[in-house]
């Protein structure tokens, strides 16, 4: 069930104040017989009409986009800009987001209308591998490496972190996959064997990598391919 304003503000172009002023306008009629009452609860077989027009939802929303540093990946902030406030206001009050970034850690958000299809991609037990970019302050050592690689325990943690995969990509830059979303985990993963993270950019989400031609702060929607592998 969803509320009139709502359903009105998510199947046209209407913002939510204006969906409440059209419903108390007497514009809109719900299976032919006038509602003005914004917070009436709509079913799937009810038939909506904004000025006579039929009214239907869009479908589910799939969409990544490149997040820049000082973005915060909520809905609301008042100290900072958030994701959302990077996408058309008709779209972003719809959408949530499904694996969130820290502030200072760029690159791949995955934004969602589809709750189920987000929790199977963010639930502790699917394990979905994570991938990242890290930019180091010292070359990460072997014995580090293989340290990582076999999980390590970190400061008040009840349990080790599940095995990693490291790849060397320059002296001072690494690729980290985990499939885990513990609290600052990368980075709490390379105090552990010593050494700092100057940068982080996240690149892949299980199957689904950051579109190489978009810029920081752009997003495209989720080809039908790249859905079907997240959810």
């Amino acid at each position: 069930m969803t509320r009139l304003d709502q359903f009105i503000a998510t199947s046209t172009e209407l913002s939510r104040k204006e969906a409440k002023r059209a419903i108390s306008a007497g514009r809109v009629r719900l299976d032919d017989e006038p509602c003005k009452s914004a917070n009436a609860k709509i079913s799937a077989t009810v038939e909506v009409t904004l000025d006579g027009q039929v009214c239907t939802l869009p479908g589910e929303r799939y969409l990544m986009l490149n997040k820049p540093v000082g973005v915060v990946s909520a809905t609301q902030d008042s100290d900072h800009p958030t994701a959302l406030d990077l996408l058309p206001g008709d779209i972003a009050h719809t959408l949530h987001i499904a694996g969130r970034l820290d502030i200072d850690t760029t690159g791949l958000l995955l934004l969602t209308t589809d709750g189920q299809w987000s929790h199977r991609l963010t639930s502790p037990r699917v394990e979905c591998p994570k991938t990242y970019r890290v930019s180091l302050s010292d070359p990460l050592t072997p014995e580090a490496a293989r340290r990582l690689e076999q999980g390590l325990l970190l400061r008040n943690d009840p349990s080790p972190t599940r095995p990693a995969q490291v790849r060397m990509v320059e002296d001072k830059v690494i690729e980290l996959t985990i499939s885990e979303g513990r609290y600052h985990q990368v980075k709490r993963m390379l105090a552990a064997v010593g050494n700092h993270v100057e940068a982080l950019h996240r690149s892949r989400i299980g199957s689904i990598a950051l579109d190489p031609t978009l810029g920081p702060g752009e997003f495209r929607e989720l080809t039908a391919e790249e859905v079907a592998s997240g959810g």
